[in-house]
């Protein structure tokens, strides 16, 4: 579902990834973990088509993404930790406009749902000035979610919800991966990967250092150890250093 291989990111001379190659299959929820300023969001971008890589292959679904931007882009959802709203669209509206950019026929029939899923249907008809942080993340997430994309960016999306709303959030991860979409989840929240995740994938310096299912990459780094925790696998893997 989301192949990558050789993913280059440069910013003049300083490169931001490096040769970075993984995939992510149906039903898979991929950790995307690292200290600050390990390549995470730059490679979450480079996947959505926000910002043009410099070299490697991503394709999501049939399309690659560099020669079919607008089909790949049709099959996936990025979300990132500041939620991008209309100041002059109340809630029903915002989901009416995602609905015609996407093609969505009979939109009403899935907002109501997606938005009781989300706890936001008693703000229908409210302008984003009036929601709280956790409320406008609920919203973008919603807005997302609309066309079923079959590809799903997670960048920090826990950011301004509270812990009844990131249970909500986990419930809703699970079911989209359960129903075979291809997740990748960013977040420094390593208790949260580790519930929800299959696998995890492991950055330093934009460069892969672990790769694999949790048991897979725990057993490299755990010494023989057993119940280790992902935090602790996360500071063995990356020397416990920024970068």
């Amino acid at each position: 579902m989301i192949d990558v291989l050789g993913l280059n990111k440069r910013y003049g001379d300083f490169t931001a990834v490096r040769e970075l190659s993984f995939a992510v299959q149906p039903g898979e929820v991929l950790g995307l973990v690292g200290p600050n300023g390990a390549g995470k969001t730059t490679t979450l971008r480079c996947l959505a088509g926000i910002i043009p890589a410099n070299g490697g292959t991503i394709r999501i679904g049939e399309a690659v993404l560099a020669q079919d931007p607008v089909a790949a882009k049709r099959q996936l959802a990025f979300f990132s930790d500041e939620p991008r709203l209309f100041d002059y669209l109340t809630v029903r509206q915002h989901l009416a406009f995602v609905a015609r950019i996407y093609g969505v026929a009979d939109h009403e029939a899935l907002a109501g749902p997606l938005l009781e899923e989300l706890e936001i249907a008693d703000k229908a008809d409210q302008l984003p000035g009036e929601l709280s942080r956790g409320m406008k993340q609920k919203l973008a997430i919603a807005c997302g979610l609309l066309h079923a994309p079959r590809v799903i960016f997670f960048d920090e999306p826990l950011t301004g919800l509270d812990p009844l709303g990131i249970r909500r959030m986990k419930d809703s991860i699970r079911k989209r991966a359960s129903e075979g979409a291809a997740i990748v989840l960013s977040s420094h929240l390593l208790h949260l990967l580790e519930e929800v995740c299959s696998h995890v994938l492991i950055l330093k310096k934009g460069e892969k250092i672990a790769h694999g299912t949790l048991a897979d990459v725990s057993a490299q780094f755990a010494n023989g150890e057993t119940g280790v925790s992902l935090e602790e696998i996360f500071i063995r893997a990356t020397g416990g250093t920024e970068g």
